[in-house]
């Protein structure tokens, strides 16, 4: 099973890992593709127009700054460097060693900066959106989009989990993924899309199917997970979760 997280715009600082190693990480075959974004951001950093390329507010410019220190700052597990809603709902503090060890076997991350990343791949602070258009090298739609499905489907062993949004999913679709999408019940019994606890509620699905023992292998088996972890979820299609909150 693969289960692939979005990233977060918010990310801690520092780490004690050694500077970015783009040979060190998941999927060398995107090696390349990640040189080219690597260093576009980082030259980036010196455009004063930075800023608003990268969609930033007029209290966040710095952050445009700091990509110039892509490859030489600290670096941490992706697991420990994204942080908000999702990551909080997910917890990796309290994952046990045994929870640990599968979540660096199931657990991905996606990224405009390095299209995805394992749980355990060092990487550095960066600011970068999906929906990004970089000078000189266009969209990171289409840039990405050539490679990054395929490579994923490639390392996939059994049922592919993709919990990005659609940003994110856009860069790399991975054909037959089961998605998820969460929805509120009101008292009537009408339901409406969830969109400020969206997060929060993919995180704790991802917690659940990241520290499960059992290997479900079709989205049934996904929903049995789900629900032993006293999630509400349904079966939509045989691609569509539905968590009801």
């Amino acid at each position: 099973m693969l289960i692939l997280l979005p990233p977060s715009e918010t990310k801690s600082d520092g780490g004690t890992g050694g500077p970015l190693d783009l040979d060190s990480l998941a999927l060398p075959e995107l090696t390349p593709a990640r040189e080219t974004v690597v260093d576009a951001v980082v030259a980036l950093a010196d455009d004063p127009d930075a800023p608003r390329i990268l969609g930033l507010g007029a209290t966040k410019g710095a952050d445009a700054v700091r990509n110039g220190d892509l490859r030489t700052g600290p670096t941490a597990p992706a697991l420990e460097r994204y942080t908000g809603v999702l990551y909080d709902a997910f917890d990796a503090p309290s994952l046990t060693r045994a929870g640990r060890a599968r979540a660096a076997e199931r657990l991905w991350i996606g990224s405009a900066l390095f299209g995805a990343v394992r749980a355990t791949d060092l990487v550095p602070w960066y600011r970068l959106s999906g929906g990004t258009t970089l000078p000189g090298l266009g969209t990171l739609r289409s840039h990405w989009k050539p490679h990054l499905g395929d490579a994923l489907a490639a390392a996939a062993q059994g049922v592919v989990v993709d919990l990005r949004s659609g940003a994110y999913q856009d860069l790399g679709p991975v054909p037959r993924a089961v998605t998820a999408t969460v929805v509120t019940e009101k008292p009537d019994g009408t339901r409406a899309v969830v969109s400020h606890f969206n997060k929060h509620h993919k995180g704790l699905l991802a917690r659940a199917l990241t520290t499960t023992r059992a290997e479900p292998s079709d989205v049934r088996g996904l929903a049995r997970v789900a629900r032993a972890a006293g999630l509400r979820v349904e079966v939509t299609s045989p691609t569509l979760l539905t968590v009801v909150t």
